[in-house]
């Protein structure tokens, strides 16, 4: 029986992960001096993985890697003129409006009204609490957790500090490696719902897999039927 359903957030409740892609079309034009496009989005998603272990994830750490490969890549010759406009794009990032997903505000009210409802999500705190706050579901969840990287460590740190047994507890996320495959190794349950945007560093290939059975749902409002199906 599940006692408690927690929930991804960015790219499981709301839009997000558009907001790099574009990000990383515009950088190729701010330093169309110094090199190909191809170069410079290959330099900026290795950049951005091997920053992870010194910035977290975020807005703000994609723009510190955005600086990083164009300084790299500029050989240091890139200007002044060229770093604003790369801080302009992570400011615009920073303030663009939560769009939720479709269904993401129904499947909550429909599942909040029979069960205690989690938010689990990683990155800058700052910037997750400014998500959160505008959009205008937060009423739905019991609690709220923000935390830098989504291991088992954590869950389990999650479960422990909320007494949940977690044969009880389900995570519903859009990333095989965040929110799937650490619940399903501390004993929980989960479901995946793919979605197209997903990052390429939160994918996980066969033997991260392993003998796992991944419960998948094509879109967030088949999930209270299903839930009603585990009873």
């Amino acid at each position: 029986m599940i006692d408690i359903i927690a929930f991804d957030a960015d790219d499981t409740l709301w839009h997000n992960e558009h907001l790099y892609y574009q990000a990383k079309k515009t950088l190729p034009k701010i330093l169309v001096n110094y090199g190909e496009v191809d170069a410079i989005r290959t330099s900026l998603d290795k950049t951005e993985v091997e920053n992870i272990e010194y910035y977290g994830y975020g807005i703000k750490s994609f723009a510190l890697s955005m600086i990083e490969v164009a300084v790299d890549i500029s050989q240091g010759q890139v200007t002044g003129d060229e770093i604003r406009e790369i801080i302009t794009v992570a400011k615009n990032m920073l303030k663009a409006p939560v769009e939720l997903v479709p269904d993401a505000a129904d499947t909550l009210k429909d599942l909040s009204g029979k069960y205690d409802l989690m938010l689990i999500t990683k990155g800058d705190l700052f910037e997750q609490e400014r998500k959160i706050g505008i959009s205008k579901i937060s009423n739905c969840f019991r609690h709220l957790e923000v935390v830098g990287e989504k291991s088992d460590a954590a869950y389990r740190n999650i479960l422990k500090k909320y007494n949940i047994k977690p044969a009880e507890f389900l995570m519903v996320g859009n990333s095989l490696r965040s929110d799937i495959l650490p619940v399903l190794r501390v004993g929980g349950q989960a479901v995946y719902i793919p979605n197209e945007h997903t990052w390429f560093h939160e994918h996980a290939d066969e033997d991260e897999v392993g003998g796992f059975k991944i419960v998948e749902l094509e879109r967030l409002s088949l999930l209270p039927e299903y839930v009603r199906q585990l009873k």
